[in-house]
């Protein structure tokens, strides 16, 4: 039976036990895991130990204490170091639940598209969830795929998880989870994790340095295993690092420059900046826009990425941008008590692209609840400012308010 490299970055996770007894539990050959744990603990968490001798030497431990972590990528990253040529590789999160022989339908799944004349086969997905507190009446039966969710203001690409009608082969896919990943051990050393990257962008970025490497994607089209999305009341990395921010935001100008977002330009970047973490040479990024229906340089996609009809469909399709954007709707916006309604404009150097009202009941919370979030969403261009301009019987149109973006 062929082996397989497990990845898991674990940070302060009381379900990290629980997640590699599943792992081991319900494998077919066990024997024949290698797990990597980047165990970045607290010695404030009593309950966080790791049992690595009940494994007979399977789980190799990276001691990491909390202070030191920077991150995500770099806990996977320096769990890539310790791959010894297994034959797969499995990338997890330290919160999962497995299938009976999930490592036999895995495999299985990966060789059947092999034979269909998939070279390089990916299988990932955000796979469906479980409730550690109900567990395991909680678990959702059927397999998720992921779909455009939106650009985020800094240009990343995030995803959601949705149901697929078709389940009846592996579902082409777009995009990659970093919780769910099983490729040739070869993905490790062609697609290494950039170590510099901290979180938003990840996944958008492997998916494309993936594709360009020569990797098919795909959904399961099967429950493999169960991942906890919400870890409440739980630490995260972010929650420790007084330094996230900053680098979360360099992960985004290196994201911009690698994917060309918002037009961004880095031509020899890609081996002198980038390294060995940049795009393949078996397919380009273009080739990777055609395939998913996104074009980086304007934020646009096609209406088949939009409606989840299979990659690559139509690749003559128009593209249209999107737009999506949080802003704060502050008390101090709304002085009179008799507004009326409450005009919120999108323009680019002047001209309107979207305008969107909010009504007496919208404004009424404001007032009475204090500032709210609110999300602008559209099909049009990104924005120069946002105009929040409220109407009201007593003041008329008064009290504008301009938010450069």
């Amino acid at each position: 039976m062929a082996t397989i490299f497990v990845q898991i970055a674990s940070y302060r996770d009381p379900e990290l036990q629980n997640t590699l007894d599943s792992l081991f539990n319900k494998a077919k050959y066990p024997d024949n895991l290698h797990v990597c744990v980047a165990h970045q603990h607290s010695p404030e968490d009593e309950w966080d130990k790791v049992q690595q001798d009940v494994k007979n030497g399977r789980v190799t431990i990276l001691d990491i204490e909390h202070t030191k972590s920077l991150g995500a990528c770099w806990a996977r990253h320096e769990i890539q170091k310790q791959y010894k040529g297994e034959d797969f590789t499995l990338q997890l999160d330290s919160h999962h639940r497995f299938v009976k022989n999930w490592d036999v339908k895995l495999i299985k799944m990966y060789n059947k598209l092999k034979k269909e004349g998939h070279d390089k086969p990916l299988i990932t997905s955000y796979i469906p969830s479980y409730d550690p507190q109900n567990d395991p009446k909680g678990r959702v039966k059927q397999p998720w795929a992921m779909r455009f969710d939106r650009f985020t203001p800094e240009g990343v690409v995030f995803f959601m998880p949705y149901t697929p009608k078709d389940i009846s082969k592996p579902i082409p896919a777009r995009f990659y989870s970093a919780h769910f990943t099983f490729a040739s051990g070869s993905h490790v050393k062609e697609v290494p994790h950039d170590p510099t990257f901290y979180f938003h962008g990840e996944e958008i970025s492997l998916a494309v340095r993936s594709f360009t490497h020569g990797y098919d994607l795909f959904h399961p089209n099967e429950v493999i295993a169960w991942h906890e999305y919400t870890r409440v009341g739980r630490t995260k990395q972010w929650d420790d690092d007084k330094e996230w921010v900053k680098r979360n935001e360099f992960t985004h100008a290196r994201v911009r420059q690698l994917l060309g977002v918002d037009g961004e330009v880095c031509t020899p970047c890609n081996e002198k900046h980038f390294g060995d973490y940049g795009l393949g040479k078996v397919r380009s990024l273009k080739d990777y826009e055609k395939y998913a229906g996104i074009r980086f340089s304007n934020r646009s996609i096609t209406m088949s990425c939009k409606n989840d009809l299979p990659p690559g469909s139509d690749l003559d399709e128009e593209y249209f941008e999107s737009f999506r954007h949080p802003i704060k709707l502050l008390q101090g916006y709304f002085p009179d008590n008799d507004h009326e309604f409450c005009a919120v404009i999108a323009e680019v150097n002047g001209q309107q692209v979207f305008r969107q009202d909010l009504n007496k009941q919208q404004i009424m919370n404001v007032k009475q609840f204090g500032d709210q979030d609110h999300w602008i969403e559209y099909q049009g261009p990104k924005p120069t400012h946002i105009i929040i301009w409220p109407f009201s019987n007593t003041s008329q149109w008064y009290n504008k308010q301009v938010l450069n973006i």
